[in-house]
């Protein structure tokens, strides 16, 4: 998710989640998950393979896109923000939807579905991309990546999984129909991030690569700490260099032992990722960007090939297209504030106190010390600078509009 991943994080409702007074998130219910009873909700929430070690190692578990998964650890939230940061975390990402896609047409049948230009990639190398309806809103946003091994491998939110794999099937029958060579595998194996400037050093460790040579959005297959056939791929959710590693579910409790045996590395939980994810001006989907929102208000023209545009042919190019060179009435900002903490749906007004947008996420920022957030704002108001005020317990609070990433990233370029 989320750049990169625009993931589905925590925010929003029904998580087990919300903000306390000083505006983080904190845990409703649910202390150390191996001390209290299971509700019948928790009994419904599907597990990934280090269930049982989040419980072991303290974490404290939440319902999370159907998944149970841990918000945080031992420490504190933003104890775990600011050593991903200095240091490195691990994040298990196990909920996210992992799928193989064969066939001599399987480039052909991705891009009938993305925004992105998937034929010109390099062998191992990805993108972030978006898939769109024919009304130009976003499905989902997912990294693609075109692997020397004859598939595409891609990720996409565990929150979109159902939607996801229901509109891939749709479209595979529409395809093979139509006589075209294309498949679709979906994978059952593990997923962790290893997020932080300490990663490559940590990593290298377990590697008989060069990590040096794989660079930001790349991937390779490897043997990860004697664990054969993991795919690495240098990405993530953080603003930070990191990896996330597909690994056997069989082995990924191992793997992720060895590599906390490294004083650099701490486990992370949900509330350190959405943290740093709005650190770092990377969309939450369902909160920043939806169906009901295009690329273009989105600020996510980027992502969108140059070939494709020109062509026209991915689903609402007819509408999106237009609005690369119109504008649109509305435009994702970034915001940044001081005083009581910005969240989701507070209102953002204008130098006269009406209306002109909203919060879709925000939290107080352990690294800059203020409050950011980011929201739709009618368009004349997206300038960097402008002063605008956001709505807070019923009073009008000063604010301004500010670029995104709000802390510099630290992709790794080579």
């Amino acid at each position: 998710m989320m750049w990169a991943r625009l993931l589905v994080g925590v925010g929003g409702s029904g998580l087990g989640l919300r903000a306390s007074r000083d505006g983080f998130l904190r845990v409703v219910g649910a202390g150390c998950a191996g001390k209290r009873q299971a509700s019948s909700a928790d009994a419904d929430l599907k597990k990934t393979p280090l269930f049982d070690f989040h419980r072991e190692q303290g974490g404290k578990m939440v319902g999370f896109a159907g998944w149970s998964m841990p918000v945080q650890y031992k420490d504190s939230h933003i104890v775990s923000h600011m050593h991903t940061r200095e240091h490195c975390s691990i994040f298990d990402v196990s909920h996210m939807l992992q799928t193989k896609v064969h066939g001599k047409d399987r480039v052909k049948f991705m891009e009938s579905l993305v925004v992105a230009d998937i034929a010109e990639l390099k062998d191992n190398q990805g993108t972030l991309s978006l898939f769109t309806t024919e009304k130009g809103g976003i499905i989902d946003d997912l990294i693609v990546t075109k692997t020397d091994q004859g598939y595409l491998y891609v990720v996409s939110n565990a929150g979109c999984a159902d939607k996801d794999s229901a509109h891939m099937k749709a479209r595979l029958a529409e395809f093979k129909a139509a006589g075209f060579d294309v498949d679709l595998e979906f994978l059952d194996e593990a997923l962790i991030a290893l997020q932080g400037p300490s990663m490559s050093q940590v990593l290298q460790e377990g590697l008989k690569e060069d990590l040096s040579k794989l660079t930001f959005m790349t991937s390779t297959l490897a043997t990860v700490f004697g664990i054969p056939g993991c795919r690495v791929t240098r990405c993530g959710y953080t603003g930070e260099d990191g990896v996330e590693v597909s690994v056997p579910q069989s082995s990924v409790v191992e793997l992720t032992e060895k590599l906390l045996a490294n004083g650099e590395v701490k486990l992370a939980g949900l509330g350190a990722r959405d943290s740093l994810r709005l650190e770092a001006g990377l969309c939450l989907y369902g909160n920043d960007i939806d169906e009901t929102t295009t690329p273009v208000e989105g600020t996510l023209v980027w992502t969108i090939g140059k070939r494709r545009r020109q062509a026209k042919d991915f689903p609402g190019a007819d509408i999106i297209v237009p609005q690369i060179k119109a504008k649109t009435a509305r435009k994702r900002v970034g915001l940044v504030s001081t005083g009581p903490p910005v969240r989701q749906h507070t209102p953002i007004l204008g130098p006269d106190g009406k209306v002109i947008g909203e919060v879709t996420s925000g939290c107080p920022s352990p690294c800059l010390k203020k409050n950011i957030a980011m929201g739709y704002v009618d368009a004349t108001f997206a300038k960097h600078g402008t002063a605008i005020q956001v709505e807070v317990r019923k009073k009008a609070v000063p604010a301004t509009v500010s670029k995104m990433p709000f802390v510099p990233t630290n992709y790794y370029f080579g």
